[in-house]
């Protein structure tokens, strides 16, 4: 049976990161701490919190239409109780088909799309142990996005760095 983490996906809002348009120069705002092979951690200390609030990014275009990227982002929620998975995707993704996920050749489902914002799409799932498991022990993600219901835009992610940056998240 085909794990389908996807299931947990949650709407909470983006209150942590303000995100350029995929495609254009996408930067989290606040401060790069550090860099896990290809995942950045950037810090800030959002607007009324008492401190700092820590993710680990990768910003990537697709191979072969560079008009099309997405915001990969991991963080720990401000109560430290859940880790989750956001992905920014571009305006003009077919909302219906959801956001596609593989790793390393194994097919983990879809997540549907959250909300929408001037700069792009929303999908985000809690990180669940297995789901960490399997980023960490895996080489490649690809994360699909549809323009139309047949075709699919599989956008490559690194997994190079996500083990030791993922652990270092505060």
């Amino acid at each position: 049976m085909k794990q389908n983490f996807w299931r947990h996906f949650v709407g909470a809002g983006l209150a942590l990161l303000a995100l350029g348009a995929p495609g254009s120069a996408v930067h989290a705002q606040g401060v790069v701490k550090a860099q896990y092979g290809d995942w950045q951690m950037s810090c800030d200390t959002p607007p009324g919190a008492s401190f700092e609030q820590c993710a680990i990014i990768q910003n990537v275009m697709a191979e072969d239409q560079p008009n099309v990227g997405l915001s990969v982002i991991v963080l720990r929620t401000a109560d430290r109780e859940a880790r989750l998975l956001r992905v920014l995707a571009p305006l003009g993704v077919l909302l219906p088909n959801g956001l596609g996920l593989n790793v390393d050749g194994k097919d983990m489902g879809r997540v549907a799309f959250v909300r929408c914002l001037p700069n792009g799409c929303v999908a985000e799932v809690v990180l669940d142990d297995s789901l960490i498991e399997t980023l960490s022990n895996g080489s490649s993600a690809i994360f699909v996005v549809f323009k139309t219901p047949e075709e699919g835009i599989g956008i490559p992610v690194s997994l190079n760095g996500f083990k030791d940056g993922f652990a270092q998240l505060p």
